[in-house]
């Protein structure tokens, strides 16, 4: 059916298959790539293995880079997919830094667009109690953390004019730069150095528009994207929208790359779906954290309080971060007259696609 599609007229390939997988049944999904049972299209991918030594890997949260299993894709160049390397209870980390830390000030988010800084400069604190004590009613009203959509860390995105500029920046949180540098340099790309992040928070009734990452000043600089919580459908298509994407699953802990020719196409995130076990959560989140952590680890213990809202979180929810270099080395913004470099306010509907938007508007997948 999905390959039916591509051949029909009208509407372009890509838009075509996002709205084929946003409204299938998700029981009838055979044509999804599974990289924990990689098929025909899937290769395997060598990694610099001597890159990063286990003890950094280690204090990022990652098994040995020797353990780690990685592919491609045919017909992707630069494509990498690395199927959960996380070592045990280290997801955990991550997911609460999502949740409680990276949305502080001085990082920026949707809600700014709503709200007045001082309703917005603890979501974590007024959020907690609320979904801790959730039950699965969907008429109880949404805690902030849950109105959350996207997250700017470093060069702080501006979604109305695509760019970045000096003036609107902030600290990159250590601890992710730490992270993607060990990826980047496994993946062949030593000296990455992480300079704007993009958190999503995703719902069951979320997507991602077709888009192409292209705003970053340095394109031989692979994009990092590492995920959590429930799965998604991930759509990776061409150079034009007219060309069909392939579709794949990612899970909890998985991480892509796309560098050089894949760096930038076309791709999408239609759906996000249930934890394919049958459970609430995936089965590699529920493990906690050793109670000792090699010594410099940028890895954190959580709180049983603090998981317990996390995983109440995550029962319906997908985070994904996005990291990206956006200048080379040595490389600064070219000179824009007549601004102050911060631009306008990002919509919040360029970005994210929610049920209730999708009501009012024609979905736009744009």
């Amino acid at each position: 059916a999905a390959a039916a599609l591509t051949r029909e007229g009208g509407e372009d390939a890509f838009r075509r298959l996002f709205r084929f997988y946003r409204q299938r049944d998700a029981s009838d999904l055979r044509g999804v790539v599974d990289f924990s049972a990689p098929g025909a299209q899937v290769f395997r991918s060598q990694l610099s293995i001597s890159s990063v030594s286990d003890q950094d890997a280690s204090r990022a949260g990652l098994q040995p880079v020797s353990q780690w299993k990685a592919y491609g894709l045919s017909g992707y160049p630069g494509f990498i997919f690395i199927p959960n390397p996380f070592l045990p209870g280290c997801q955990r980390h991550w997911v609460k830094q999502c949740l409680k830390l990276y949305p502080q000030k001085p990082n920026v988010c949707n809600l700014d667009l709503h709200m007045p800084p001082e309703k917005t400069f603890d979501l974590w604190g007024q959020s907690k109690e609320q979904l801790r004590k959730k039950g699965s009613s969907k008429r109880e009203p949404r805690s902030l953390l849950e109105k959350l959509r996207w997250v700017t860390l470093g060069y702080h995105y501006n979604w109305d004019t695509k760019k970045y500029s000096a003036n609107h920046h902030t600290p990159f949180p250590s601890d992710l730069a730490f992270l993607s540098e060990q990826v980047a340099a496994a993946c062949g790309f030593q000296g990455f150095q992480a300079q704007a992040g993009i958190l999503n928070y995703y719902h069951f009734d979320s997507s991602l528009g077709i888009h192409v990452d292209e705003s970053e000043l340095d394109h031989s600089r692979p994009l990092l994207s590492f995920s959590f919580g429930q799965s998604s459908i991930f759509l990776l298509g061409g150079l034009k929208r007219e060309e069909a994407p392939t579709a794949m699953f990612m899970h909890s802990g998985d991480i892509m790359v796309m560098s050089g020719f894949s760096r930038l196409l076309y791709h999408a995130v239609p759906r996000v779906l249930p934890n394919p076990g049958g459970t609430a959560l995936p089965s590699c989140l529920d493990q906690a954290l050793p109670s000792d952590l090699p010594v410099g680890s940028v890895i954190e213990h959580s709180s049983d309080e603090d998981w317990q809202v996390c995983a109440k979180y995550l029962e319906s929810s997908r985070i994904n971060m996005t990291i990206r270099q956006v200048l080379a080395e040595g490389q600064k913004f070219p000179e824009e007259p007549g601004t102050n470099g911060k631009g306008q306010a990002p919509s919040e509907e360029s970005h994210h696609e929610g049920k209730s938007r999708a009501k009012r508007h024609k979905l736009n997948a744009d």
